[in-house]
């Protein structure tokens, strides 16, 4: 088994032990020989072949917790993005605009440019509405090409609610600062980018990995694609469940309302 951890691990050296283990599960279902694999026993494994991550130290937030604007509960419920800054070897700047699908966590678009304004953002939300239909809420934050008059517009005619989240609280668009979280770690932080072109031929890639065959610790380490399989996008109405905190792996009783309901606010709930 230390082998295959090792291999594994060349192949995702982000990855800690957890998701080495659902790696190993997976490679056993595919050859047809499910068996159960102990997480201690890979924890030890990893920890001996010296594959242990080093622990994150997590900042300290102070404050009472602010509710989400709007927490989703099916998918294409709400559609949340933001950018991620990145350099060329030659040391121009590149500007990666993310969108993620909230309620299954897929990654819907990784957009590069050295320069992104917002008719560029608007013409990616169109080329998505096309493709994957409309949402009834987008998350962002208060950047310049966000609160433009052209994207609030564009919003309006689609019939499409935006929430902004509140300055200095990137907590409130917590799943797309997530998924760029793990982009930077996994992708940019691992390349070096010659040019925009090989820039957008990575991220993409990296876009199909991370859809269809990483692990998602919040999916109950479902990949998002088989996450979104099993949860069909609501076409009346929008499923709310009774549970204190709304989310994906909630089960029990469970009313319908229309979509474009504001949801009623609570606590922050971790990612």
């Amino acid at each position: 088994m230390i082998d295959t951890l090792k291999e594994l691990a060349r192949q995702h050296p982000r990855f800690g032990y957890r998701r080495l283990r659902q790696m190993l599960l997976r490679q056993a279902r595919a050859a047809g020989r499910p068996r159960r694999i102990n997480a201690k026993r890979v924890q030890r494994l990893c920890a001996l072949a010296g594959l242990a991550l080093p622990r994150r130290r997590r900042k300290k937030r102070r404050g009472m917790g602010v509710p989400f604007p709007v927490v989703a509960v099916h998918p294409n419920h709400v559609w949340a993005y933001d950018f991620v800054f990145d350099w060329c070897a030659n040391g121009r700047q590149l500007k990666f605009l993310t969108v993620v699908d909230e309620f299954t966590r897929e990654c819907l678009a990784i957009e590069v440019d050295h320069r992104m304004g917002a008719r560029q953002v608007c013409g990616v939300l169109e080329r998505l509405m096309r493709q994957r239909g409309v949402p009834a809420f987008v998350r962002s934050d208060n950047g310049p090409e966000f609160i433009a008059k052209c994207v609030a517009r564009m919003l309006a005619v689609k019939g499409v609610a935006c929430k902004h989240i509140d300055p200095g609280s990137p907590w409130q668009n917590g799943k797309n600062e997530r998924f760029n979280g793990t982009f930077r770690d996994e992708c940019t932080n691992m390349e070096t980018f010659h040019h925009k072109d090989h820039a957008r031929a990575i991220s993409q890639l990296f876009l199909r990995y991370y859809n269809t065959q990483r692990p998602h610790s919040s999916l109950g380490y479902q990949t998002p694609q088989e996450f979104a399989r099993r949860h069909p996008p609501a076409a009346a109405g929008s499923v709310v469940c009774d549970s204190k905190v709304p989310s994906p792996a909630a089960a029990g009783g469970c009313r319908i309302v229309p979509v474009g309901t504001s949801l009623p606010t609570g606590p922050v709930h971790s990612l």
